[in-house]
């Protein structure tokens, strides 16, 4: 049986001093009529990636004369709770992990 070849999507950020960032995206969420994508830094090794004390990093998709853009969260309530479901998200899917190895 030939393995699944998984290919990341990959997402460059630029932030406010205009210095571009690679953000790999995990998932996206819709939450009361928005849209999040929650991101990792990009790292080219899987490996590396384990060792590497990642921050999740999340952003709203959000709309401007019918293009899509990304965008911070400014509200700090809305950030914590946004973070909690993307977290709660995250370790369901390593308990179905888990409960496939059983």
């Amino acid at each position: 049986m030939d393995e699944m070849e998984y290919t990341p999507e990959i997402y460059t950020l630029t932030d406010e001093e205009g210095n571009e960032h690679e953000f790999e995206l995990l998932d996206i969420l819709e939450h009361e009529g928005n849209v999040y994508y929650g991101l990792v830094p990009y790292v080219d090794d899987p490996e590396a990636m384990l060792e590497e004390d990642t921050e999740l990093v999340i952003l709203r998709v959000g709309e401007e004369n019918g293009e899509e853009f990304l965008s911070t969260i400014d509200n700090d309530e809305e950030y914590e709770r946004i973070g909690k479901l993307f977290l709660d998200m995250l370790e369901s899917y390593d308990d179905d992990e888990d409960d496939d190895v059983d």
